[in-house]
């Protein structure tokens, strides 16, 4: 019997489907701002898209099947379920987009200081992180430390 079925949602308690709602609630809410960071430079999509993934995947198993089969975000959210990597073009993509609109908008909103200091902030973390992250060759896999040669 899968989790969504018309059978289990009869029996679950109040508190499972209250957990459940929960977690549908902020994927729905992380997916709209990755919706919404398509279009403004300044909100980052894939973080958002990722979220919503790991959110669906506790609340309900038919919004995860439909995110990971959506012709845009699936691609995004299986690469990163499968490998846990990010391919190093994606990452040099990211951030050459993401530290213009940074610093224009920061530029434009110089009246407003800590404004502005606070947008720097959010790139410099958004860097860091993203830097951070396991960098996936060109068509390859990372390899954890433990792994054994093929």
């Amino acid at each position: 019997m899968q989790p969504d079925d018309p059978e289990r949602q009869t029996t679950l308690t109040h508190r499972e489907r209250a957990i459940r709602a929960f977690w549908v609630t902020c994927g729905t809410l992380s997916l709209a701002l990755g919706v919404i960071g398509i279009f403004l430079p300044v909100l980052p999509t894939t973080p958002f898209v990722l979220l919503a993934a790991a959110c669906f995947a506790r609340g309900s198993e038919r919004f995860h099947r439909w995110l990971l089969a959506h012709h845009r975000f699936g691609p995004l959210v299986h690469d990163w379920q499968t490998h846990r990597s990010i391919p190093f073009r994606a990452k040099c993509l990211a951030l050459s987009m993401m530290w213009p609109s940074m610093i224009i908008t920061a530029w434009l909103m110089r009246e407003r200081p800590v404004a502005s200091i606070t947008l720097i902030a959010i790139a410099l973390g958004t860097t860091v992180w993203m830097v951070r992250l396991p960098t996936r060759p060109r068509g390859g896999h990372v390899r954890s430390s433990n792994a054994q040669p093929e």
